[in-house]
């Protein structure tokens, strides 16, 4: 059975549009109205709601527009949503509702905002702007359904000021969490198995230990690359620290960790020391490292780096990048050459370097300015001048490929999953790719702990064999520095 009913189009348009929309739909199914950062956030997004119909504001494609012109990420992805509006007004009218491709009953359609729905809203929002528009909008699918029993309208949006006049006004409101990963339940990447005394000195004599050997009913549910702590369950000191071989499906004592020689660098915790395994591990081709401020990923992963490229020569280069959130997203308003406007900006990749390097202690300087009777370039500089390392404004890596080197994405929970996934999609053969960030320190306003591209990887990719997690909790940097990460 189908209803048709007319609903008036904008005053200025003159015109009106009969509507053509299965019954069942509108009495069954919920209408989601989209507002312009879910878009932004995922361009996909009027697929995710399946038999649904999904309305976009008219005030939604203004807003969109005036992102086209970006080279970010969003202007990038505003582009994408204003392609796919296009492919769907070649198949119908939005203004009368498209059937969305994969979907039984799924209708896109682009609606305008009516005078009458923007004088309808409390005093204080009738003044128009933007959000109001969208608000007006989603208000009006349920006056306008000609129902008795108006369909159940949800707005979706990512801004949390709507979402609240939202539930002012009387309307239900939601975040877009298609991609959201409760940072509650996030995957640590190791675990404690409880055993006994012989079978710990059977895996450190012999270097390997079927799964199955482990006595302990955990022992077949062992994600690929998994740290494991095998307890003495009569001696809780007696410990050994092991990892997970999906290829081999058994589990043997950390092995790269002692392979390496970091210098001045060493795993103080168990936590590192599972990172570092995964970081040296050549098998390995994706690590992902979340921890809070000072847990050490970012320098751990730079460390194993510097080794792999300047002492074991496994990759050509270390690569090394960083969202500039915290700069503005443009670094074209930084005056100066490129590595001009970078260093700021990767300032605290530099400091580590420096610390890995010792280059920043007096003894250091003092000794280098001797041997060389001239002062000392930095670490940072030397590296660069001899091709090891290279820094990269992380919006110039789509369209690149990246063959035989280890990348570092730092401060990646600023990322969306879709900047992460087209870095993970630039990985040429023989490299090595390392996202490291704390999902509880987030500058990015469109996303948050538990939508953001390192948690949202983190999940995606658990328990396949090329890829290793490690969440580090334990602060190292200084006493001061973990207080304020757990109290302040």
């Amino acid at each position: 059975m189908l209803l048709l009913f007319v609903v008036p189009r904008s005053p200025w348009i003159g015109v009106k549009t009969l509507i053509n929309i299965p019954v069942r739909n509108l009495m069954k199914d919920k209408i989601v109205v989209l507002d312009t950062n879910v878009l932004l956030h995922d361009p996909e997004a009027p697929h995710r709601f399946g038999d649904l119909r999904v309305v976009i504001p008219m005030q939604v494609v203004e807003e969109i527009d005036r992102f086209k012109k970006d080279h970010s990420e969003k202007g990038r992805n505003a582009r994408r949503i204003s392609r796919l509006l296009d492919s769907y007004r070649a198949r119908g009218s939005l203004a009368d509702g498209v059937p969305i491709e994969g979907t039984n009953n799924g209708l896109l359609q682009v609606v305008f905002c009516q005078a009458q729905a923007l004088n309808a809203l409390p005093a204080e929002l009738q003044g128009g702007g933007g959000d109001n528009n969208i608000l007006a909008v989603a208000l009006e699918q349920m006056r306008c359904s000609g129902l008795k029993q108006p369909p159940e309208v949800v707005l979706i949006s990512k801004d949390i000021n709507l979402r609240i006049k939202a539930d002012a006004v009387g309307l239900k409101a939601e975040d877009y969490v298609n991609d959201k990963v409760s940072i509650e339940d996030l995957y640590s990447g190791f675990r404690e198995i409880s055993t006994d005394a012989e079978t710990i000195k059977i895996l450190h004599d012999q270097d390997e230990l079927p799964v199955e050997a482990v006595t302990d009913p955990d022992r077949q549910h062992l994600q690929a690359n998994e740290g494991v702590v095998l307890v003495d369950q009569h001696n809780n000191s007696h410990t050994l620290l092991a990892r997970h071989h999906p290829n081999s499906n058994t589990i043997k004592p950390l092995q790269w960790l002692n392979r390496a020689h970091l210098g001045r660098i060493k795993a103080r915790n168990r936590e590192q020391s599972f990172a570092l395994d995964l970081l040296l591990d050549p098998f390995v081709a994706l690590v992902t490292l979340v921890g809070k401020a000072g847990t050490g990923k970012t320098l751990l992963a730079i460390a194993a780096g510097l080794h792999q490229v300047a002492d074991t020569h496994h990759y050509a280069r270390l690569l090394v990048t960083r969202p500039p959130i915290s700069l503005g997203n443009d670094i074209g308003y930084l005056p100066g050459t490129l590595e001009e406007k970078l260093g700021p900006w990767m300032k605290p990749i530099i400091d580590n370097i420096d610390f890995i390097t010792g280059s920043s202690t007096r003894e250091d300087f003092e000794q280098t300015k001797k041997q060389r009777h001239r002062e000392p370039r930095n670490a940072w500089a030397d590296l660069q001048g001899m091709g090891l390392l290279e820094v990269e404004a992380i919006n110039t890596i789509r369209g690149r490929s990246i063959p035989n080197q280890f990348l570092v994405v730092d401060e990646a929970q600023n990322l969306t999953p879709l900047e992460v996934k087209t870095i993970v999609t630039r990985v040429g053969e023989g490299t090595k790719v390392v996202f490291t960030g704390d999902p509880y320190q987030i500058d990015n306003p469109y996303v948050d702990a538990d939508s953001n591209g390192l948690t949202w990887l983190v999940d995606k990719l658990k328990g396949q064999p090329l890829v290793g997690h490690m969440t580090l909790t334990k602060g190292e940097r200084s006493e001061l520095a973990e207080l304020a990460a757990n109290i302040l």
